[in-house]
């Protein structure tokens, strides 16, 4: 009965020529159906590596740079029209890395591609990959991609340079060399259909093989003045509060977007809890002044630069002093 709704709507939206909704609803029926088929899923070998996340974000909750913004709407256009790609000879690409320090976005932006593909999202479990003993990390590994081909999904491998690290660093032992090397392997046999999104804080220390097998590497920098003022009027706003955002960002100063989020909640809860009796502007002149507290009391805590939002193209990657066997 759901499939045959679906499958209609899908027809009246094409038949309108709404192709997007249309291609989005028969994707996200298929991998329902996909889904479905592996009825006893959780008892396969691999799945225990993984912790599936219901996607929330939307790539419309998020502020990124228009030059991120195209790269992403690109590379869902591929993937919806994968058999066009195919019956070219191509494939779309389904391969991502993002960087950038610490609380700017790179998560969220994983999250909301899972669900702008409407695929299933999966985070990758450190402490249940990374074993003891020697060769068992590199076999877990295999273990955990032998599942994920098994049906379309956005996979998340965070803090990848837990894995991802330079071969020729002389201080590392041989296990984490066979681990790189057998990830490399896993991720040329991965099929298109999986996309794979790594995140770093420190892109310097990835093994150069590692960084070249991503097809999109964006750059997630700290927020400018402008961005974060954007980002609150989008939130706030969502939340039907009226703030006058230039004035707030001047007073928090620059702060990451989980800072910023964080912020926020405060913001709401207070008001929540508050009934209503407190006008915004108070609302947050009081957040603000514990905020203010609340950063100094980290004396030795440096608050990110401003700085502008760029892709890194596909033929660069930043310097490393590291020698690379």
């Amino acid at each position: 009965m759901l499939r045959t709704t679906v499958e209609t709507l899908a027809a009246e939206e094409r038949a309108q020529q709404h192709d997007a909704l249309a291609d989005r609803l028969t994707r996200a029926l298929n991998s329902q159906v996909l889904h479905s088929s592996y009825g006893s899923q959780k008892a396969q070998p691999g799945r225990e590596l993984i912790s599936e996340v219901k996607p929330r974000k939307k790539l419309s909750d998020l502020v990124l740079s228009p030059e991120v913004e195209q790269q992403c709407a690109e590379l869902i256009e591929e993937q919806f029209r994968a058999d066009l790609l195919r019956s070219h000879g191509l494939e779309p690409r389904h391969r991502v890395l993002l960087s950038g320090p610490p609380g700017n976005g790179k998560t969220a932006l994983a999250e909301a591609l899972a669900e702008a593909l409407a695929l299933p999202f999966y985070s990758v479990r450190y402490d249940a990959l990374i074993a003891s003993y020697l060769g068992e990390t590199a076999q877990r590994l295999a273990r955990l991609f032998d599942y994920i081909r098994t049906i379309p999904c956005v996979v998340l491998f965070d803090e990848f340079d837990a894995i991802g690290k330079e071969r020729g660093d002389e201080h590392e032992t041989g296990e984490i060399k066979r681990v790189v090397s057998n990830f490399l392997l896993q991720v040329d046999a991965l099929p298109s259909y999986v996309v794979i999104v790594a995140a770093t804080n420190h892109p310097e220390l990835l093994d150069r093989a590692a960084w070249r097998r991503f097809q999109l590497r964006l750059t997630m920098p700290a927020p400018t003045a402008e961005e974060l003022a954007k980002y609150f009027d989008k939130t706030f706003h969502a939340a039907d509060m009226e703030v006058d955002v230039k004035k707030l960002v001047r007073s928090i100063g620059l702060v990451s977007y989980a800072e910023a989020t964080d912020f926020v909640l405060d913001v709401q809860r207070k008001n929540i809890l508050g009934l209503g009796q407190l006008t915004p502007k108070s609302l947050i002149e009081e957040k603000v002044r514990l905020w203010s507290k609340r950063v100094g009391g980290a004396p030795d805590a440096k608050r990110p630069r401003q700085t502008t939002a760029k892709v890194r193209s596909a033929g660069k990657r930043p310097k490393n002093t590291r020698r690379s066997t």
